[in-house]
């Protein structure tokens, strides 16, 4: 199957004028993130976690939960592969992309948890369904097979029979504190629009790279 071919010219969107952006990147990524919500169908929060592990980077999608100026707030097993991996080496980026407005954005920084306030608020709002999976869910571990998921499931349920699910110590939040972010548009005949805005002791700093 060739794929040389599969192409397209981005054209939905006028040009960036990096003198007319937003001096803080949160703000800009607010007004792209309205959009995303608008136009993309499903899960315009999704994102793409990288870390590194044994002199290997990883990555997998996980959902955006919560977004402020401290930074981007995402929820897991603390001893799952991700959370186990920013804590040997804490720095991380996210990668969104919605094709749909033709546009990514991709953030770098330190990762670090959120309060047990700020966890146990998220998880008593989740689905019943979803809190009981929490405490069923040895993350990243191997198991024989999906009925033993299912099984592990049951007893979890049998043990908060007519009880209060409440979060399991081990799950919670972590928050990507961010000292990079770059801002990609696409635009005809491959001349993207690639705009950095970059942390440092007098604030955030804009810059146009080159496609």
């Amino acid at each position: 199957m060739s794929i040389y071919n599969q192409r397209i010219d981005y054209s939905l969107n006028d040009p960036l004028e990096i003198s007319v952006l937003p001096e803080s990147p949160f703000e800009l990524f607010e007004g792209w993130y309205k959009v995303a919500i608008k136009k993309v169908d499903k899960d315009p929060n999704a994102m793409v976690l990288s870390t590194y592990a044994n002199g290997t980077p990883r990555g997998r999608v996980v959902l955006l939960k919560s977004l402020d100026e401290r930074g981007f707030t995402y929820f897991t097993n603390y001893n799952s592969d991700k959370a186990q991996e920013t804590n040997a080496h804490e720095k991380a980026s996210l990668t969104f992309f919605w094709p749909t407005i033709e546009r990514q954005v991709r953030v770098e920084g330190t990762v670090e948890r959120v309060s047990e306030e700020d966890s146990d608020e998220y998880f008593n709002n989740r689905p019943l369904g979803s809190r009981l999976g929490a405490w069923a869910s040895p993350q990243s571990k191997e198991i024989k097979n999906r009925e033993e998921l299912i099984d592990r499931l049951e007893v979890i349920k049998e043990q908060f029979k007519d009880k209060e699910v409440v979060r399991p110590n081990n799950w919670g939040g972590l928050r990507l504190v961010p000292t990079y972010f770059e801002f990609w548009q696409g635009q005809s005949s491959r001349l993207h629009d690639r705009i950095v805005f970059e942390k440092t002791n007098n604030g955030w700093v804009k810059k146009r790279l080159a496609p």
